[in-house]
């Protein structure tokens, strides 16, 4: 089989060891990679080798310019690759993890990815003022919070689809925050599309465990991904993790010893920054709890 047969295409979803890849033409394939090196993540452009009418071999994956991926102790988990845009939606009620939108954070900062944080359920008023409150540690990020009401279409295209129009953005959050609510109200067809997909690889179990990525109707992309309730980050060693502490980025390199671990040793800027309340205690608490869990797995 030669290279005429070698095409483009982007992942748009992965279910296990097989994968849907969009052509350029637009058409879409089942494929499965080549040996056991050639990963790919939704969002990776590849080079397709056709086989018969409707699938296909992954030959190669192309350069990426981010993955964004958690890990812990016993895996890795991919969440999406090329991402311009990180979502993190949260959501008045229930009360979000801070835990889990700082991991978050620290994760897209130590892949160069730009963040968002959207403020779901912000029509029920009674608590909406200690969401905002709860946010304002993550303030050293000059994020942008957006606040809206997934089941509010109008108000959802109005204060969020400028910030997506041309960027592959990724929708993350834990379980109970709406996403799949704001997935549907701005991709009206997205649970059609599942829906269809999970029946044609019959493996509907996957619907709701797998990433996919979809077109948005004014240009872009949108990856949605699984809820989830933890985020390990095993991955990143102890300078990837303080280097995604935006907050700490003003102290460096200003702490008496030159390699400061920032946990109990004198003369320490960033220590000296918490406990002046230049630092909130729970971030510089998330960062000491980040580089025990990797030195308890041998990494650092």
């Amino acid at each position: 089989m030669g290279n005429e047969k070698e095409v483009c295409g982007r992942v748009v979803s992965a279910h296990g060891r097989h994968y849907t890849i969009e052509l350029t033409d637009g058409t879409q394939r089942t494929c499965f990679p080549k040996g056991k090196k050639t990963d790919a993540a939704v969002g990776d452009n590849v080079l397709v080798q056709l086989e018969g009418e409707e699938e296909g071999v992954i030959v190669k994956r192309l350069e990426r310019r981010n993955l964004l991926y958690r890990s812990d102790d016993m895996r890795t988990k991919q969440f999406a690759a090329n991402v311009d845009l990180l979502l993190i939606v949260v959501a008045t009620t229930p009360a979000f993890s801070d835990d889990l939108v700082g991991r978050a954070l620290v994760a897209a900062r130590a892949a160069g990815i730009d963040c968002l944080i959207i403020l779901n359920k912000a029509d029920i008023q009674e608590n909406l003022k200690t969401a905002r409150e709860r946010l304002k540690a993550f303030s050293a990020f000059d994020l942008p919070v957006i606040e809206l009401s997934a089941l509010n279409a109008d108000q959802v295209n109005a204060t969020l689809l400028p910030h997506l129009r041309d960027k592959t953005c990724l929708l993350l959050g834990q379980s109970g925050m709406g996403k799949s609510t704001l997935l549907n109200t701005l991709i009206p067809n997205a649970k059609a599309q599942t829906q269809a997909h999970s029946i044609a690889l019959d493996a509907g179990k996957h619907t709701t465990t797998s990433t996919r990525l979809y077109d948005l109707p004014q240009g872009g992309h949108l990856i949605d991904s699984p809820g989830f309730q933890n985020f390990g980050l095993y991955h990143l060693s102890n300078t990837e993790i303080e280097a995604g502490f935006a907050e700490f980025a003003p102290y460096t390199g200003q702490c008496r010893f030159y390699n400061c671990s920032h946990r109990h040793e004198p003369g320490c800027a960033i220590l000296e920054a918490v406990k002046s309340g230049a630092i909130p205690p729970s971030r510089h608490a998330l960062y000491v709890r980040l580089l025990a869990e990797n030195e308890a797995q041998g990494r650092y």
